[in-house]
């Protein structure tokens, strides 16, 4: 626990003196206000694999069910709010002059804290898309429709994520290597670090000059590359970096 502490104190200290800050967060922190990571044993809607209808082919091949998945996640989530880790960055981003959230997660959690600098690597599971005229709009309704049409011209939306298969939006991608390379501290929060091409995002801070933190409940592939590696729950650590 005195170690823990001395890395916290270390953490509040390089947040005091940063310019810059990149946070990367991942499904660890959502999971702490109880969304799903379909990942694992938990991975199963009905008889399918969640990795299974997340994908261009299956909503070719039965869009109402991809849909149903969907709108099955959308009515999950809904009712779900922020947790204290969430809340923690919100309120970091109000004390240092540049701050950018880059997140795998597609939930809004981090909007919904009153995060306003976010990069959703992954899209967002509140916006659809048209498959035709790619126009793209928040919608806030629980269930959608079956089969949800775009209102400009008419055609089938889709949910606006990024499915397995797909590439992730290049502007994104530069939105967020724009924050990593102009980041003087790094926070690698809730993340396993083993999908690409946020694995390596920390990596490429350090390598940048930034100070890189890890703060997650296990150890992963880069626990001992960072400058430093807190073990525990976002939601307990991240209010604590508040403390005076």
């Amino acid at each position: 626990m005195a170690e823990q502490q001395d890395q916290i104190d270390r953490l509040r200290e390089k947040i005091r003196q940063a310019k810059n800050v990149a946070v990367l967060t991942g499904a660890g922190i959502s999971a702490e206000s109880g969304v799903p990571t379909f990942r694992g044993e938990g991975g199963l809607w009905k008889q399918f694999r969640a990795v299974d209808l997340a994908t261009p082919e299956a909503f070719s091949r039965d869009s109402r069910l991809v849909w149903e998945f969907y709108n099955w996640r959308r009515e999950l989530i809904a009712p779900l709010s922020p947790n204290p880790g969430h809340y923690a960055l919100a309120e970091i981003e109000n004390l240092v002059p540049n701050f950018t959230v880059i997140t795998q997660n597609i939930d809004g959690l981090h909007r919904k804290a009153g995060s306003k600098r976010i990069v959703e690597l992954h899209g967002n599971l509140w916006w659809v898309r048209c498959t035709r005229c790619e126009s793209l709009r928040e919608d806030l309704r629980v269930p959608l429709p079956e089969l949800p049409t775009c209102e400009s011209c008419g055609a089938l939306l889709r949910p606006h994520v990024v499915w397995f298969g797909e590439m992730l939006d290049p502007a994104v991608m530069d939105a967020a290597y724009e924050a990593i390379s102009n980041c003087d501290l790094m926070m690698v929060i809730g993340t396993s670090g083993t999908v690409q091409p946020a694995a390596s995002m920390g990596v490429q801070a350090k390598r940048n000059g930034a100070s890189v933190a890890e703060i997650n409940l296990d150890p992963t592939p880069y626990s001992d590359v960072y400058d430093i590696a807190i073990s525990g729950k976002s939601g307990e650590i991240l209010p604590r970096l508040l403390q005076a």
